[in-house]
């Protein structure tokens, strides 16, 4: 999922790894769509995660160059793997206003808008029934 801050010129994609069983936010991380947005959402995943998780993505070239490969399964949206995360992206478009598309709520500043976010994120994994 992508927004921008300041102008629509500084897109700023949202990077989030979901717990699959428990449906808690484990990782997040706001930056650019490449390796290093990669390495950042890889970096941000408690250690359990990076030594026990297996992660499905998308076919984006940027999770093979950062998960390891015995972590990694690259899936395409038809085998329902990712749906749960495709959910909670709707659902934290919805909620945050500064994420909707072709709004007046928008961050001037980078660090405003990943607060937002992981206010969010807290205030949803707080609520789970876990």
């Amino acid at each position: 999922m992508w927004s921008f801050v300041g102008n629509k010129g500084n897109k700023q994609w949202v990077w989030l790894a979901l717990d699959w069983k428990s449906g808690e936010i484990v990782g997040c991380y706001v930056g650019n769509r490449s390796g290093d947005g990669a390495r950042g959402l890889w970096q941000s995943l408690p250690s359990v995660y990076k030594q026990c998780a297996v992660c499905y993505t998308d076919f984006w070239e940027a999770y093979e160059q950062v998960i390891p490969e015995s972590r990694h399964r690259a899936v395409s949206k038809k085998s329902g793997q990712t749906s749960l995360i495709e959910r909670f992206n709707c659902t934290l478009r919805q909620r945050v206003s500064r994420l909707v598309r072709d709004t007046l709520s928008f961050s001037k500043k980078l660090d405003n808008h990943i607060g937002a976010i992981w206010y969010f994120i807290h205030h949803y994994n707080s609520s789970l029934l876990v």
